[in-house]
């Protein structure tokens, strides 16, 4: 028998409170949200398991998470890529191991503050909200976007002693291209447009869609990872047929039946966050009963309580890791309102709200050997 579809009544009937209690089991007194019990905080985890909050009504725990990045954003608008496991923390402690070299600023990570901030206000119509945390969206966006090339792509990390790769991630950028999409929101809502975000998205799509050899220069390409594939379609990098057409031809290294979709292509390993984000592609390319069944397939791996396991290792037939991450638990609620339409919010991954602006046709760089 197949899996049922998530409906409306779910929100209701408690479908979701292991996943809803997880999180908050996990959020510290100060709003900080690790990724599990002892681990770390990363700041991009953390908006996730935020935004999961706000689709379920638990605003006030949302909120004291938007207050963590508030009060730990750094002078330069980013934050650091981890902060440490012994939480509650002090306002800029690093989870590294003291040594100033191994401190890193995410790029995709400061990002991403700015779609939890509009995902927030979708929800909530709280201007109030949206003012005051426009400072923060505009000093994230400024570094970075301090961080584009003039080849579109966007650095993976603030460069450092720790970082002197000046590479730039797919699945990364591609993120980045959401999250600038809802800080032109943003800005355009609270009477500050900023059209030079507009154009430092466009050339950012383009450079995601037509320059591939800008990505993965000095390491290894990513293209195991199965968010390398799916994130430029989830994000509205790639569009329409063409997005079809992506999804298509890696779908069988990818997709498990019945189970989901694997983190890694060599690995009998299918990871729920990741498989949660694969439905919202697919309903984004108008698939619907096709994104209603991979996220059914995710229930089997819940725990006992509710709560979603990160992953199952198929081959073992165990979970793996014996982890319930908030991550994950905000992926899945996040999937379940796209699919239902339960919040004002819930299209928000599932089309594209601004379009790019045109841009004027230059020639493409050599492509590097």
């Amino acid at each position: 028998m197949s899996p049922q579809p998530i409906t409306l009544a779910d929100f209701e009937n408690g479908f979701f409170d292991g996943a809803v209690a997880r999180i908050l089991e996990l959020q510290q007194p100060n709003g900080a949200i690790p990724w599990y019990d002892k681990g770390v905080l990363d700041p991009w985890n953390h908006v996730e398991s935020a935004m999961g909050l706000t689709v379920v009504g638990r605003l006030a725990e949302a909120r004291r998470a938007y207050d963590f990045l508030k009060e730990t954003q750094l002078g330069d608008g980013s934050w650091w890529s981890q902060y440490g496991a012994a939480v509650p923390l002090d306002d800029h402690k690093y989870a590294g191991d003291g040594e100033d070299e191994k401190r890193l600023k995410d790029t995709n990570m400061t990002a991403y503050v700015a779609t939890g901030v509009w995902h927030y206000y979708r929800c909530t119509g709280d201007r109030a909200f949206l003012k005051a945390y426009w400072p923060v969206v505009e000093r994230a966006i400024a570094f970075v976007l301090a961080h584009q090339s003039v080849h579109g792509e966007i650095r993976w990390a603030a460069k450092s002693v720790a970082t002197p790769e000046d590479d730039a991630l797919v699945t990364g950028c591609a993120s980045i291209y959401k999250s600038l999409e809802c800080a032109i929101l943003i800005a355009d809502e609270v009477g500050k447009p900023r059209p030079e975000w507009g154009r430092a998205r466009a050339e950012l799509g383009r450079a995601l869609r037509e320059k591939p050899h800008r990505f993965d220069r000095t390491w290894g390409s990513k293209d195991g990872y199965s968010m390398d594939w799916y994130y430029p379609v989830l994000s509205g990098v790639v569009t329409g047929e063409r997005a079809k057409a992506h999804l298509r031809e890696k779908w069988d290294v990818f997709v498990e039946p019945g189970k989901g979709c694997r983190c890694v292509d060599d690995q009998p390993w299918v990871t729920i966050a990741e498989s949660c984000e694969l439905a919202l592609a697919v309903l984004r390319m108008g698939q619907e009963d096709l994104a209603h069944e991979i996220f059914a397939w995710q229930h089997q791996w819940r725990d006992a309580d509710g709560a979603y396991w990160m992953g199952y290792q198929f081959a073992e037939n165990v979970a793996w890791p014996v982890e319930k991450p908030a991550w994950t638990a905000a992926a899945a609620i996040l999937a379940a309102d796209a699919l239902t339409g339960y919040t004002p919010a819930a299209d928000l991954f599932t089309r594209s709200h601004v379009e790019e602006p045109a841009l004027e046709l230059v020639s493409a760089p050599p492509q590097e050997s």
